[in-house]
């Protein structure tokens, strides 16, 4: 595989406790990794071929779907929410999910996920931001992001006891506190975006969109307005 070439990617953000006193859940990634090494990220990676035949136990909004078939191949959605709740599972053993029976056996990469009896659950996820990762850097990403209350996790919010050793000091940070931490610069773009729609966590009529896909960085908006220039875009 060229880990260089741009790669489909998803991110989960979530929320506890949105209309109070909101924190998220972060990890902070190791010093040795390609992208993003010492950074604070949101769970998230790189989308699988499987992910596309992940059974979902509910579907995304329709509304988000629209908008991330906006400049995309059509029908990526569903296979990128099922990249978001693998990610999840795997980086911090906390489950998106509903009750329900897999069809046949479920992937590896799905036993554990799926052994209580549980099945994705795409419905709680809205899709708030989309981001190329510009030219030049070790790894690209073409990053969708979508947010979630944390009120959809099956189990303890604060068990972290399955998780891989991708991401460490896995956390729940209160939104007032998260920009004392590393962070990436599109993660601070995102959780401004997440920060001013609070307490709502329902899709936005648009979605911002970093585009360094081409020669210049363009920021647009999926869903309705066209683009222009980017700002200051870094990426």
């Amino acid at each position: 595989m060229d880990k260089t070439a741009l790669r489909d990617a998803a991110t989960v953000i979530l929320v506890r406790d949105p209309g109070g006193a909101p924190s998220v859940l972060m990890g902070q990634r190791g010093e040795t990794a390609a992208f993003m090494p010492n950074r604070f990220v949101f769970p998230g990676g790189a989308m699988d071929a499987g992910d596309r035949d992940v059974p979902l136990g509910s579907d995304l909004d329709p509304g988000c779907v629209d908008r991330m078939d906006d400049q995309s191949p059509p029908g990526l959605g569903r296979a990128l929410a099922a990249t978001a709740i693998r990610e999840l599972w795997e980086e911090t053993g906390l489950r998106l999910a509903v009750p329900g029976v897999w069809p046949g056996e479920p992937p590896e990469d799905w036993h554990e996920f799926a052994a209580p009896g549980c099945l994705p659950a795409a419905s709680a996820l809205s899709f708030v931001f989309r981001a190329i990762t510009p030219k030049g850097r070790p790894r690209r990403f073409d990053a969708r992001f979508f947010v979630a209350d944390a009120d959809a996790l099956l189990g303890d919010l604060d068990d972290f006891s399955r998780a891989s050793d991708e991401l460490s000091h896995l956390q729940w940070i209160p939104l007032q506190k998260v920009r004392d931490f590393h962070l990436p610069f599109v993660t601070e773009v995102v959780l401004a975006e997440v920060t001013a729609a609070l307490p709502s966590l329902d899709p936005p009529e648009t979605v911002p969109f970093f585009d360094n896909g081409a020669e210049e960085s363009l920021f647009r908006r999926l869903g309705g307005i066209g683009p222009m220039q980017a700002i200051g875009a870094k990426g």
